[in-house]
């Protein structure tokens, strides 16, 4: 439905009740801040009852209101400017204590998260990055913080790992120059997909990589490169990307290759621990 629902709305209009019909005109020229908007603020701006905007997601075939927004969301993710943005957000956020609406997005999003991964996929995941013989991981602007967090801990459980700097495209293939089958690119992109990570995905998975998507949904076009893919939602918060729920996907997919690893990831840290004491790396407490 994602694809459609603005197909679907025109569609339905001839069938719809007066106060139905207010709403799809108004998502209809306004999506962008229909999107983010509350079903009580959408009822109060086209004068229906919030119980109205229930049924009308209802009537569209969705199990309600939230499911309905987020096919909105989904659907215009990658076409908004940070401008577009920063209205919607504000559009969203007015009235509302900005400290919880910030946390309860990023709470919603886990719970999201919770109740949709697919726990196969995430062994599926554990065992290519285990298996491969080299393993690549990009992001780009902000995602490359989250590629740098997976780039951390995989470098303190393997030897075979490179975090693929992205100064120069011309510089991003130098370095997966030598990419080919065995290998593994981690690719993480979320809306607004960087070109620069989709061209790169392509170019090592023509080389012969296994490619596995850190995105949002199987909309994204890393999706569609990949053998396999943790999929969690980067919700935008004005010109912010939040990153909670990639980056909470990313814990649980280190935790799984740790609890592979056994008894060899206990001797890794037993000795990156003595390496740590030796050369005072961490500050001691008065009483250490």
């Amino acid at each position: 439905m994602t694809k459609s629902i603005l197909h679907t709305i025109e569609a339905g209009i001839p069938g719809f009740s007066k106060g139905q019909k207010r709403i799809a005109s108004y998502i209809l020229e306004h999506y962008d801040k229909a999107a983010f908007m509350t079903a009580s603020k959408l009822g109060e701006l086209v004068g229906v009852s919030e119980s109205t905007v229930v049924r009308f997601a209802t009537e569209l075939g969705y199990d309600g209101y939230p499911n309905m927004q987020r096919a909105l969301q989904e659907m215009i993710r990658s076409r908004l400017t940070s401008t577009q943005r920063i209205q919607a957000a504000g559009d969203m956020l007015s009235g509302q204590d900005l400290l919880s609406a910030v946390m309860q997005s990023d709470m919603d999003k886990l719970r999201m998260v919770v109740d949709e991964a697919d726990r196969a996929e995430l062994s599926r995941v554990t065992d290519k990055v285990m298996t491969a013989r080299h393993i690549y991981i990009l992001g780009v602007r902000s995602s490359s913080f989250v590629a740098g967090y997976l780039n951390f801990y995989l470098h303190l459980l393997f030897e075979n790992v490179t975090l693929v700097l992205s100064n120069a495209a011309g510089e991003i293939f130098e370095q997966l120059f030598r990419i080919g089958p065995g290998d593994v690119m981690i690719g993480i992109t979320f809306p607004r997909y960087s070109k620069v990570t989709v061209n790169t995905v392509k170019f090592a998975k023509d080389r012969g990589a296994t490619i596995i998507a850190i995105t949002d949904n199987e909309l994204s076009p890393l999706y569609q490169m990949a053998e396999a893919s943790l999929l969690a939602p980067s919700e935008m918060i004005s010109f912010v990307d939040s990153m909670v729920a990639p980056m909470s996907l990313i814990n649980a997919l280190l935790v799984s290759i740790g609890s592979r690893m056994g008894k060899d990831i206990s001797s890794t840290f037993a000795e990156l621990e003595d390496i740590w004491d030796e050369y005072g790396v961490f500050g001691r407490t008065d009483d250490e």
